[in-house]
């Protein structure tokens, strides 16, 4: 383990982050608001913290190790969470205490969008910035994007790239250098961000709410700068775009690449993935839309517009909101909460298992099916015509038994907290999939829970993020042995 390189890069990283809070500085000093000082009191506290890292070991030079990656990333994303904290309980008229502060933060920078916070309509206009702008920078991973800067740096990237990115883009690179991989990426982040926030304007938000919500859109992020979330704007158009840019950032951002690449959309067809999920929101669009005209919750067009929303941002795991779902009839919001756990898919901003995952494992289940009846056949799975490996199937297969006991285990955690059974449960799953709503207690926020309950999810919120074992790997004796 090389301590002295991961302190170095630590403190770079950090001292770096301390740049992304100028922006809600600028923000506080347009409106005038009271968080002013709070943000430049963080700024100094990061940099100073970050300073302190580095300067004892910045002539240290050596390659990151993958088992180095594993700890940077990891600690990262908690110091990350712990510095975000700072505006949120320094801020005058939040009152937050570390606990709801580290909680809202983590939710920011993991895109879950859980909040803790009520009264959104009243705070100062750089806090609602400063949440979104959280939600962007998490949403395709501060690492990837510290990657596109390690090598002026004089830090490889790779290790770090490999324990960011989720799914089947683990051992995949756009282009040949891993630098012009997290650039493109960003490039192509960036440019959707810039298309949101003009749809947004366009539909008739203002400027300050398009640049706001297309952040936590584009990020799958979910918070918003209005207590009733999209449903305050009562736009069909506002709602069409939100549909829209939902929809592309659950694709894997590989496919953007291409497209913008190669000038052409039929890849995107032509993805096993990408027409699992398209399908999947299609069929339970007809029973959502179905089941609201048939209990008479809404007229035909409205089930249609509302239905078709809460479908798509439930989904995708953002976790925007038109209408209270939670309070739907029969089983309506417990299949859109089940459709969360597949969530995007792999190399997306979303969260849940990934749809490729959900897909390979209804492939192995119909394998075994077959193999039943032909017990001595060789039964490939394929994806898009290409055979998939054993390993990658036993793979999937060892990371959704690891997650269903963890979740399991963290549902009973919030059960001994007095939860109820769907509170416990619908929380759990909404921190673990980086969703935010759930249902009973936690449909609207997470204000009441208590702070072990908050700390229970934030393990979750992060769990998730980093795809369970990139975290879990850190408890294990063999990773820390020499």
């Amino acid at each position: 383990m090389h301590t002295a390189i991961i302190f170095r890069i630590l403190g770079l990283l950090l001292m770096v982050f301390s740049i992304a809070l100028l922006p809600p500085i600028l923000v506080s000093l347009i409106y005038q608001d009271s968080a002013l000082q709070a943000f430049i009191t963080t700024l100094g506290i990061t940099f100073a913290v970050g300073a302190a890292l580095w300067l004892p070991v910045r002539h240290r030079r050596q390659e990151l190790r993958t088992r180095d990656g594993f700890v940077v990333t990891v600690m990262f994303w908690l110091v990350l969470a712990v510095s975000g904290s700072l505006p949120l309980m320094l801020a005058d008229n939040l009152g937050l205490s570390f606990t709801d502060a580290f909680f809202e933060s983590m939710s920011g920078w993991t895109t879950t969008g859980a909040t803790v916070l009520t009264g959104l309509d009243n705070l100062p206009p750089s806090i609602l910035f400063y949440r979104q702008f959280l939600q962007w920078l998490g949403g395709m991973g501060i690492i990837v994007l510290a990657v596109a800067i390690l090598p002026m740096l004089g830090i490889g990237g790779m290790q770090l790239y490999r324990t960011e990115t989720p799914g089947p883009m683990k051992d995949s690179k756009l282009t040949p250098r891993i630098t012009e991989t997290a650039k493109a990426l960003w490039y192509i982040y960036l440019t959707l961000t810039i298309c949101c926030s003009l749809g947004f304007w366009l539909a008739g938000m203002s400027l300050f709410d398009a640049i706001c919500h297309a952040f936590s859109t584009v990020a799958i992020g979910g918070f918003s700068t209005h207590d009733a979330s999209i449903g305050y704007f009562n736009s069909g158009a506002v709602e069409t775009v939100a549909i829209f840019f939902m929809v592309i950032s659950a694709f894997n951002f590989a496919l953007h690449f291409y497209a913008w690449r190669y000038r052409s959309i039929k890849h995107y067809f032509a993805d096993a993935e990408v027409r699992t999920l398209l399908m999947m929101l299609a069929i339970v669009a007809v029973l959502t839309v179905l089941t609201l005209v048939i209990n008479q919750v809404y007229e035909p067009m409205d089930a249609l517009r509302f239905g078709l929303f809460e479908l798509v941002s439930i989904a995708t795991t953002t976790g925007f909101a038109t209408a209270d779902f939670s309070q739907w009839p029969v089983f309506l919001p417990f299949m859109l909460f089940f459709l969360a756990f597949m969530g995007g898919c792999a190399g997306s901003t979303g969260g849940g298992l990934k749809v490729i995952r959900v897909l390979l494992i209804f492939k192995q289940g119909s394998r075994e099916l077959k193999r039943l009846i032909h017990p001595n056949a060789i039964i490939p799975i394929r994806v898009g015509g290409r055979p998939v490996g054993d390993r990658i199937v036993e793979a999937i297969w060892g990371f959704c038994s690891v997650y269903l006991m963890l979740y399991l285990l963290m549902c009973i955690l919030l059960l001994t907290t007095g939860l109820d059974m769907v509170s416990a449960f619908t929380a759990v799953g909404a921190c673990m999939n980086n969703l935010g709503p759930g249902l009973g207690s936690v449909a609207a926020h997470y204000g009441e829970i208590s702070d072990f309950a908050k700390w229970v999810l934030s393990f979750a919120m992060i769990l998730g993020r980093l795809e369970i074992f990139t975290l879990l790997v850190l408890f294990t004796p063999t990773f820390w042995r020499q």
